[in-house]
């Protein structure tokens, strides 16, 4: 007997598609840092990150969202980087399309200033426990 299977949703993208609903059109949302990145500030990067496994096996997993969180200045950085931190936690208890949310937490925000571009970035560290919906 074949049990059926469902395949976990993709983290990045839920996570990609709610911020991109809920920041403000000025600021760039994606999985990548955009080409001239400078150009496009501010810039909300989001990454699958380390950390995973099943929370219940099969049932649910555990996903790390590593999130660059890019801005012209330190203290816009900082907020925008308080704000998607606000907006993933509030996730938390939703269904988006094809994940249902079960646990967020933030892991860690870190001060790192890109060495190559020399722009004003925080690292957001997340986690969200989701499973198909």
């Amino acid at each position: 007997m074949t049990l059926p299977v469902a395949p976990m949703p993709d983290v990045e993208q839920v996570a990609i598609d709610l911020l991109a609903e809920v920041l403000d059109d000025t600021v760039t949302v994606s999985s990548e840092w955009p080409e001239s990145v400078a150009e496009h500030l501010p810039v909300v990067a989001v990454s699958l990150g380390p950390g995973g496994g099943s929370a219940i096996k099969a049932v649910t997993a555990n996903r790390g969202l590593d999130i660059d969180v890019l801005a012209a200045t330190k203290a816009e950085a900082r907020d925008l980087a308080a704000l998607v931190s606000a907006h993933l936690l509030a996730a938390q208890g939703t269904v988006r399309p094809g994940a249902r949310i079960y646990g967020v937490a933030e892991t860690s925000l870190v001060w790192l200033p890109d060495p190559v571009t020399n722009l004003p970035r925080y690292v957001l560290v997340m986690s969200m426990v989701v499973r198909p919906a």
